[in-house]
């Protein structure tokens, strides 16, 4: 079983990759600003306050650890940016400074640089708002930070295009660098879903140095 470093893990995204950890006998150390925010209970989880923003803070946590996991998101579009790649070059650093000590890095990422059936990206679409077209590339950004990075072992994991609370199945269909759709077009995943398929990156390390993504 794997030790792993979660940060973000009150968010969406972040909760049920918890969830997901402990249900397989994984031992979690969830990293939050505030502990007494997180409400989850299981004896193979610690709680301890961290920063991601904070190299040294990422440093202490990665200590010791078999992964780290960053599920964190900055609220609207703003929020993403000034949070999104700088948490991206903390990461890094932080476990960059353990040398052959550092961890395995899994982060959540995000649909907007994929591309489409028609060979575009997704946030090429027309008519997007400004604060998504903000979040996209505040990813987009991260990604492009991590593809530049060879002496850490790093995944970026992609949603669908549709990410949102949901059931888990179990299933999933993964894809590197094309947006996963389905038969009608769709792309879409639920949020359990989206933990299964982290989950098991953890577990098999199929994706080390690179981005994929996962839908239906």
């Amino acid at each position: 079983m794997a030790k792993i470093a979660l940060f973000g893990a009150n968010g969406t995204i972040g909760s049920r990759v918890l969830r997901e950890a402990l249900n397989r006998g994984h031992q979690v150390t969830a990293v939050v600003r505030d502990p007494k925010k997180l409400t989850e209970t299981h004896e193979n989880l610690t709680v301890v306050t961290g920063d991601v923003l904070d190299p040294k803070s990422v440093e202490a946590v990665a200590e010791g650890q078999d992964v780290v996991v960053s599920a964190v998101g900055g609220g609207d579009g703003p929020g993403h940016i000034a949070t999104i790649k700088p948490a991206a070059e903390s990461l890094v650093a932080g476990v960059r400074a353990l040398g052959e000590r550092g961890p395995r890095l899994i982060t959540v990422g995000g649909a907007g640089s994929l591309r489409t059936p028609d060979g575009k990206q997704v946030w090429d679409a027309e008519g997007l708002p400004e604060f998504l077209l903000q979040i996209m590339h505040a990813h987009g950004d991260a990604l492009d930070f991590y593809r530049t990075v060879t002496d850490v072992r790093w995944t970026n994991l992609s949603p669908a295009g549709l990410i949102e609370p949901g059931e888990r199945t179990g299933t999933y269909r993964t894809a590197l660098d094309d947006l996963v759709v389905d038969g009608n077009g769709k792309s879409r995943i639920s949020a359990e879903d989206y933990a299964v398929a982290l989950v098991d990156e953890i577990e098999e390390a199929n994706h080390i140095g690179e981005r994929f993504t996962v839908g239906y």
